[in-house]
């Protein structure tokens, strides 16, 4: 076999791996996007009293984040297992599902929370 057809042969060997490699993690954005989906979360706009209500104790109370002028107001983060709450002063803004580990890569959304 000649030099030049082992390297054709092991650069098509690296092209395929490379594209299971590529179609398998699409398949896990894909599952993790779906999942994601599937959770209910805090709605916008409620209170942190209704979702304490609604959604019970949160895991751990973050640090509250700005504060200090009327145009930086206070960011409160409630972690919950699944998912961290956002709120500005009282009131929820967003609402994440949490990565399932830290070296996850998946939609920017679940990545900003850790």
């Amino acid at each position: 076999m000649s030099l030049h057809r082992s390297f054709s042969i092991l650069a098509s060997a690296l092209v395929c791996a490379g594209m299971i490699g590529a179609a398998h993690a699409d398949t896990l954005l894909i599952d993790r996007v779906r999942q994601e989906r599937s959770h209910t979360l805090p709605a916008r706009g409620l209170s942190m009293a209704q979702v304490e209500k609604r959604y019970g104790a949160p895991t751990s109370k973050l640090s509250p984040a700005g504060g200090d002028s009327r145009w930086h107001p206070t960011i409160n983060r409630w972690v919950y297992a699944d998912y961290t709450v956002y709120f500005e002063r009282d009131r929820v803004i967003d609402a994440v599902v949490n990565r399932a580990s830290p070296e996850e890569i998946g939609p920017k959304g679940a990545a900003r929370n850790r």
